[in-house]
Parts: C-alpha cells; sequence; structure tokens
C-alpha cells in the first residue's frame, strides 16, 4: 500500500461527507500523518511556521472520517486505525490491503493547539490546466523512482523524458506530479502543442506566481528569481513542437533559439527549481551538455512487458497477449489501438487475431506514424526506406553500399533516427541497426510511392 492509496481512501470518505476532494494542504496533512510527523514537522514542510493551523486541519478530517468509518481516529491513532479499516470493511475501496503501517511519532508535550492561526506563507501555486489526467498507470514503478530520487535527492535542474509517441511519457511525469505535488511551492505544466512561445509562458507564470504586474524587461530574470526564492518544478510537454521538420533531431526553430539560453541558464545558475522536458526527441542543447559537470539527466522510455496492460479490456485467450505485447513493442497507444480493433472485429478473441499472421497498422496509429515520418530529414528518409525492405538487420558498412549517402550524411544519418527513438541498435561482435516491427510495417504499407 503506497501514500496515493491512502490519499485515494480518504479522499473519497471526505467526499461522501462533504462533497469535495481535499485540497492541497489536506493531501499533505495525511501524508504526513500516514508517515508519522507530529503537527510541527508537517507545519514546517508545508511552510507554516505555527503548528497550529495544521492542527485544526487535521481534526476537522479526524471528525470526517471518525463519524463516516464509525471510528473513534485521532492523530496517535490514524495510521493504525486506517490500516485496520481499510483491511477490514473498506478493503474494497482500494486496490491492496496494507501490510505496513510507520511508527508514530509520540504526542508533543504541549496538546492543546490554539485557535486558528493565519498562514505566513501561501501553500504555493500551481497551474496544471494543460496536464493531462491519469485513468491508468501501468508498471513504471522503476521509472517513478527513477525519476523521484533525480528530483527529491539530487535536485536535479534538468530532466528530459524522452520516447517515441505513446510510449508514456507524459503520464509517467504526471503521476510523479500526482504523488509529489506538495513537495514543490510551485507546479507549472505547459503543453507547447498549444502555446510555444516563451515569452508568454514565462509571462504567465510571473503572473500567476506573483499575482502583479510583469515588468517588461528582464523576464528571465524574473524568472530566475522566483526559482531561487522558492522550489519550482517546470514541466514542457511536446518539446518536439519546437524543433525543425524535415532536418536533423532535435534543433530548435529560428524563431524559438531563446529556449536555449532558458536550458543554458537552468543549469548553471545557483537555484532550487527544476525543469522537466517531454519528448519525442532529445534536443542538441542537452546532448552537448556533460552529465558528468551539469545537474542534468535523461530518462528513456521503452515498451512495456507487464501483460496486467490488457487486463480490462475484455480480451480473451490471455496466454495470448504476450505475443500482442510483443509484436506492438509495448506501446500502451498501439495496444489501446489494436486491442479495440480485436474487441470490433474479432469479438475480443486475440487467438483469431493472431491468425492473421500479420502487423495490423490501424487507422488510429497511421496518422500518429505519418507524422512522426514527416518529421525526417531526407536522409533519414531514406535509410528508414531502405531499412524497410529488409527482413535482418544490417551493418553500417552495408548501408553504406547500398545508399547514394557520403559516411559522414549515414552516420548522421543513423545518430539522428536513433534519437527519435526509430531505430533500434543491436550490439554485437558489429553494431547492427533495424527497425521496429511497427515502424517497418507502417514504411512497407504507407511509404513506398
Amino acid at each position: 500500500m503506497n501514500i496515493t492509496e491512502i490519499l485515494q481512501f480518504v479522499d473519497r470518505v471526505v467526499e461522501k461527507q462533504t462533497g469535495e476532494h481535499l485540497d492541497d494542504l489536506e493531501k499533505a496533512v495525511v501524508k504526513g500523518l500516514w508517515e508519522g510527523k507530529t503537527y510541527s514537522e508537517i507545519a514546517e514542510k508545508c511552510g507554516y511556521k505555527s503548528k497550529n493551523y495544521i492542527g485544526d486541519v487535521s481534526r476537522k478530517l479526524f471528525k470526517i472520517l471518525s463519524e463516516q468509518l464509525d471510528e473513534d481516529i485521532s492523530r496517535h491513532n490514524f495510521s493504525w486505525t486506517i490500516e485496520r479499516v481499510i483491511n477490514s470493511q473498506f478493503v474494497g475501496l482500494v486496490n491492496s490491503k496494507i501490510n505496513w503501517c510507520p511508527n508514530s511519532h509520540q504526542a508533543d508535550t504541549n496538546q492543546s493547539i490554539a485557535d486558528e492561526e493565519k498562514p505566513t506563507k501561501s501553500t504555493g501555486y500551481n497551474d496544471l490546466t494543460l496536464a493531462p489526467k491519469i485513468t491508468h498507470f501501468y508498471d513504471r514503478t522503476t521509472e517513478l523512482q527513477t525519476l523521484s530520487h533525480w528530483l527529491t535527492h539530487q535536485n536535479t535542474r534538468l530532466i528530459s523524458v524522452l520516447g517515441l509517441s505513446g510510449i508514456g511519457k507524459t503520464t509517467l511525469v504526471k503521476q510523479f506530479v500526482d504523488l509529489n505535488l506538495q513537495d514543490f511551492d510551485v507546479v507549472i505544466w505547459k503543453n507547447l502543442k498549444l502555446s510555444q512561445s516563451l515569452d508568454g509562458i514565462i509571462t504567465e507564470i510571473l503572473t500567476g506566481v506573483n499575482d502583479a504586474p510583469v515588468q517588461p524587461d528582464n523576464k528571465l530574470t524574473q524568472l530566475f528569481n522566483i526559482l531561487r526564492q522558492q522550489r519550482c518544478l517546470i514541466i514542457l510537454d511536446d518539446l518536439q513542437e519546437l524543433f525543425i521538420k524535415g532536418e536533423l533531431a532535435g534543433q530548435f526553430k529560428t524563431e524559438y533559439k531563446n529556449y536555449h539560453n532558458l536550458l543554458t541558464m537552468i543549469t548553471n545558475i545557483e537555484h532550487q527549481s527544476s525543469l522537466i522536458l517531454i519528448s519525442q526527441e532529445q534536443c542538441q542543447e542537452m546532448i552537448c551538455l556533460d552529465e558528468e559537470l551539469y545537474p542534468i539527466n535523461c530518462l528513456e522510455l521503452e515498451g512495456l512487458e507487464n501483460m496486467s496492460i490488457l487486463k480490462n479490456w475484455g480480451l480473451n485467450d490471455d496466454e495470448a497477449w504476450a505475443k500482442i505485447i510483443k509484436l506492438y513493442e509495448g506501446n500502451p497507444v498501439y495496444l489501446k489501438d489494436i486491442v479495440s480493433l480485436i474487441k470490433n472485429i474479432f469479438g475480443g478473441k486475440v487467438a483469431d487475431f493472431l491468425k492473421e499472421d500479420s502487423l495490423i497498422i490501424t487507422k488510429d496509429m497511421k496518422p500518429r506514424l505519418t507524422e512522426l515520418f514527416k518529421r525526417l530529414s531526407p536522409r533519414e528518409q531514406e535509410i528508414v526506406l531502405h531499412l524497410s525492405k529488409l527482413d535482418r538487420p544490417v551493418s553500417r558498412e552495408d548501408l553504406r553500399q547500398s545508399l547514394s549517402l557520403s559516411s559522414m550524411d549515414l552516420m548522421n544519418g543513423l545518430e539522428s533516427l536513433h534519437q527519435r527513438y526509430l531505430l533500434k541498435r543491436i550490439q554485437g561482435e558489429q553494431v547492427l541497426f533495424d527497425l521496429s516491427l511497427v515502424v517497418r510495417e507502417y514504411v512497407r504499407t504507407c511509404c513506398q510511392d
């Protein structure tokens, strides 16, 4: 049992009585109580100088929980009572039983809490309007732990989360945000498909955080003052929208070159905040920075292998699920598309679909893959078209002899395809290159004219 499930349980109980969900402060209080922290420790974590207000919030929650669960709940028995209740009649509200409960601290020497004290610091500013709502989160525990370690323990300033379209990059980052929102003073999510102007994004951040008119000059300086004074997490989703189509991977369009200044300053200037870039391809600025010298990290996502991803989709023949996952490389979006086809055309019978003995590119997959193909430079397209005609991995030397590309163009093209996660590199006595099954089938059926 993790803190997310505890928060979900308490949230449902509170919503049943009040009709409202937990706010950010109440979530932080629940998390602190579950971890056995005192009111003073919770107050310090949330940015309050006094424990009085935290005590009032806690007692309000205890009253609601006591009435709804028919239990006498207080700070001293909160964790143990919630554990016992969930493991008994309310176990159906969560996914699994609790098998661990942290030890609670001893009571404060001063048990009486004074009247409500006004907070001396804002509980923070969050702009998650453009962040997606997560309904399913599959088998990314290791990646989530890695991201959490970088951000909460190493204070990594610049992180790229990379991988193919549909692989789960945005879902992973949003899951981290949902679990750790209270650890940041400011959390801002921007989708670059909708808003690409860096000046506009910075203006929105300054206005939201300061709630005051923005000085038109030196906006980057004003932003970094905030990044120094408060612990901020800024997420820029779909970074590839800023890159030039038809050129090698990760090159900013001329009008977005100012993002280069932002990334440079994020890594070079002292502050306590972090920037996450979500992208289908790595930007050149990140490639040029040495992870040994700068506080940066890259998290590259591969396909899922756990069959639980297909568990709730109403398919038959679960012994054949592994073949479907392998065929579509564990890409959640590809799998969702093919599951829909199997349910509608084959009545949910995976075995009957597999009898077709071919990889199907659905009507929903095709536009996504078309968009990826259009982003390629001419030399990359030439390499991909050639590889799609082969049924085996080939070496760079084989490609050089078969294609009318210079050695430099070939190497740059292969590297760029690798940075887009469209090329499989097989290490052995010699390095071999191949396309994924889905990309090969798409190119064969849709791009040969």
